[in-house]
């Protein structure tokens, strides 16, 4: 599966019988699937239909969808209304029965208000069905450019983490190698600790000294850390390979791959290992800063 990154950007224009529509998607990193919809008035229907198809392609990211239509100025139907007309022709004749004045002329009776009825043809329940089977064919086009979009921006993405997990494996390496780990190193350094402790002229028991200095040895030692490092790239390696939704698990990684670096700069014996240990906190930063992009 490939890596999609939570921003993209797409836009898509349609039109039927003097209705035209754009379809504007915009998406950015959020926590779970945040989708905010900006409808005209009139189309509110629509809003079910448009967060399902929005769910059905994306799993992460706050996504924004604006649909905008316009109408061409056209004439409507014209229709009759037949009870209308009925009712005011039976006061004319009453009342010209009783005043003597001439019938209303047909001009005059079609120009009151109510006796002609203009049906706006977007508003008849097919044509709304037909548009709106077509605004959503236009939407799903949309979908699918924010879609690539995102699987583009991904698959940047996808080669700037590798790189980053690459230097985490480098810069752990070097510790792993450093002379200031071996045993003659951690033996020398034991020896001049205890030598400066005897020249201060105080009495130490020779069986405490010896336990001291492998506590010591101990608490500096950073195995562990290297190894639960050195695992933690080789998930990060597997979920990359195998893509999708992984942004969760990414973000998980980050922070247990900073949590061994915080371990390990603690106890750096010397300068080297510290100065390393300082560069992997830059690093695995930087990381999670790609990571919250990642769905």
């Amino acid at each position: 599966m490939t890596l999609q990154s939570m921003t993209g950007f797409a836009r898509s224009d349609g039109a039927l019988d003097g209705t035209a529509w754009h379809w504007e998607l915009r998406s950015v990193n959020g926590r779970g699937l945040d989708i905010r919809l900006r409808l005209p008035p009139g189309f509110e229907a629509l809003e079910p239909k448009v967060r399902d198809r929005i769910a059905k392609v994306m799993a992460r990211g706050s996504v924004n969808a604006a649909l905008s239509v316009q109408r061409s100025a056209r004439m409507g139907d014209v229709r009759l209304n037949q009870v209308a007309l009925d009712r005011v022709l039976a006061i004319a004749s009453r009342l010209s029965a009783e005043t003597g004045a001439e019938k209303p002329r047909i001009e005059t009776l079609l120009g009151l208000k109510g006796v002609l009825d203009i049906v706006d043809e977007a508003n008849d329940e097919e044509t709304q069905t037909a548009e709106q089977a077509a605004m959503l064919e236009g939407l799903e086009t949309a979908l699918a450019g924010l879609a690539a979009a995102r699987r583009e921006e991904g698959a940047r993405l996808k080669e700037v983490i590798g790189r980053q997990i690459d230097e985490i494996a480098r810069l752990y390496g070097i510790v792993e190698a450093a002379p200031s780990r071996s045993v003659e190193a951690i033996r020398t350094r034991l020896a001049e600790q205890v030598a400066r402790l005897m020249e201060t002229g105080q009495t130490l028991d020779p069986a405490r000294l010896h336990q001291e200095a492998v506590l010591l040895a101990t608490r500096a030692d950073v195995e562990e850390e290297l190894k639960r490092l050195r695992a933690h790239v080789e998930a990060a390696r597997a979920l990359l390979a195998e893509g999708g939704a992984i942004g969760r698990k990414l973000d998980f990684l980050a922070q247990e791959f900073n949590r061994e670096a915080n371990t390990l700069t603690s106890k750096a014996v010397d300068q080297e290992i510290a100065r390393t240990g300082l560069a992997l906190k830059v690093v695995i930063d930087q990381l999670r800063e790609q990571v919250q992009n990642i769905e």
